[in-house]
């Protein structure tokens, strides 16, 4: 219990700072250190594929992952802190400046009052969600198998190499193979995998297909064709699922706010 509450001060406390008064501290916290683990997987990664081509691709697929929910928290994060200045609180009055490295809240951090009790922390920025951010790391960890076995198939059937023969048509098919059977498939795993990893259950699901799955498929198919047709064209066999992750770090962004914003309409609903 003394551990918890310790944490939980730690995290409010850690929450209610901003780097330059706009970026949560914990947010940045926690980008630096994926950013870490991504360079440390750069230095390596041939080294670790050649052993364990599978794992190394789960694990770098979870780490991108992360990445792309941090992002999408820290926008949010962002935009809500610049409404709260703007229209909603009184930096100049209360002592804080723009050009300050660090700007704190002024709250009472030291009571133990958890956060969402306190009125004050309604208006604030959310605090980071870490089991947000773990449920976007197990989603592609877990499809990171199914991928390498895909791509592996659509490298075998449709092979863009030199002296293949027909390596830009091919390139073609392997994009419309991945966008018409693979893309529509993946899409609706995951909204169904963080809809029923945050509790929610068939009637959740069905409402998140109703409301989300088309627009987001729609933008999918605006996106993905184009990087595909350069990941498969031009990529190593080895280095095109580190590429779609990285690419994906700005579409998992997307598709994280989007499954939050509908979740909040979901919770709006009685």
């Amino acid at each position: 219990m003394v551990i918890n509450d310790t944490r939980r001060r730690l995290l409010r406390q850690l929450n209610s700072r901003y780097i330059y008064g706009r970026y949560p501290l914990l947010h940045a916290i926690v980008a630096l250190i994926q950013i870490t683990m991504v360079s440390i997987l750069i230095r390596k990664f041939n080294a670790y594929y050649q052993n364990r081509p599978v794992f190394t691709t789960m694990i770098t697929n979870a780490v991108l992952g992360g990445i792309a929910d941090t992002v999408a928290q820290t926008l949010t994060a962002f935009q809500r802190r610049q409404r709260q200045r703007h229209g909603h609180v009184d930096t100049e009055a209360r002592g804080d400046s723009k050009d300050d490295f660090f700007s704190v809240e002024i709250r009472e951090l030291g009571k133990r009052v958890p956060w969402p009790e306190r009125h004050e922390y309604k208006q604030a920025p959310p605090p980071f969600d870490f089991e947000r951010m773990v449920r976007f790391m197990a989603y592609p960890f877990i499809m990171a198998p199914l991928q390498h076995r895909w791509f592996g198939f659509l490298n075998t059937r449709f092979p863009v190499g030199a002296g293949s023969g027909g390596g830009t048509m091919n390139a073609f098919r392997r994009v419309a193979f991945d966008q018409l059977l693979f893309a529509p498939c993946g899409l609706a795993a995951f909204f169904a995998f963080m809809t029923i990893a945050e509790g929610g259950g068939h009637r959740e699901v069905k409402k998140k297909f109703q409301d989300v799955y088309i627009p987001a498929l729609k933008a999918n198919f605006i996106v993905w064709p184009a990087v595909q047709l350069i990941n498969f064209r031009l990529m190593p066999i080895q280095f095109q699922i580190p590429f779609v992750s990285t690419v994906g770090i700005f579409w998992t962004a997307y598709l994280s706010l989007t499954n939050s914003a509908e979740d909040e309409n979901i919770g709006l609903e009685p």
